[in-house]
């Protein structure tokens, strides 16, 4: 799956959505509706996965589309950041997962570091906002934006999850095998820049 096409097929498809949403008649719904089924196809097509799938996956939001919004939670100790074995891929991602209805972004990082490290947190700090395009992460057919947020340990000890495999804490030059769908190298080392620096500014895309 190439990024450009990838791109095109995701753009396609936010068009479409678009105009169903705001369509004023019948034959506008009907080209809209059109636009969408290829933009399905083109995504069937570039990763090899039933049409049925993608609709779901893809194309099966109403209303304007946004981007969706995946949460993160930086933990430190002892210069070292904590880290979950994702039991989806077998590699390590911080702690998180996509936003959820209902949930503040404080509200989310906090659930996701209990549920997939076993620790209660507090947010103390918004680190990044990116978008996932402008990052060696695999292709995704979700336009994504990643917020980082710094969370000090309240209490607890880190225990795997329901979704995990393992919970530790890393140094900077020990990091394991990275889910890159969830976070590179170069986004985990800027998080140690940081740890180094707490005044940083504030990094986004």
């Amino acid at each position: 799956m190439t990024n450009k096409w990838l791109a095109y097929a995701q753009r396609i498809q936010a068009i479409a959505q678009a105009g169903l949403t705001y369509a004023q008649n019948d034959y506008d719904v009907e080209r809209y509706q059109e636009l969408r089924d290829m933009s399905v196809a083109m995504m069937a097509d570039l990763s090899g996965e039933p049409v049925a799938l993608i609709e779901k996956l893809f194309a099966g939001e109403t209303g304007y589309q946004t981007p969706k919004v995946d949460i993160r939670g930086v933990v430190f100790k002892d210069n070292q950041i904590l880290m979950v074995r994702e039991k989806i891929d077998g590699c390590w991602s911080l702690p998180g997962g996509w936003a959820d209805i209902g949930y503040s972004a404080k509200e989310v990082v906090v659930k996701e570091v209990r549920e997939e490290a076993g620790i209660e947190v507090k947010p103390v700090r918004l680190l990044a906002v990116w978008d996932k395009k402008h990052h060696p992460h695999p292709a995704s057919p979700y336009y994504t934006y990643k917020l980082f947020i710094r969370c000090e340990i309240v209490r607890g000890e880190i225990a795997k999850g329901m979704e995990t495999l393992d919970v530790r804490f890393f140094g900077r030059d020990e990091l394991p095998q990275l889910s890159v769908e969830r976070n590179t190298h170069s986004q985990i080392q800027t998080m140690f820049e940081f740890l180094d620096k707490p005044e940083k500014e504030v990094l986004f895309d």
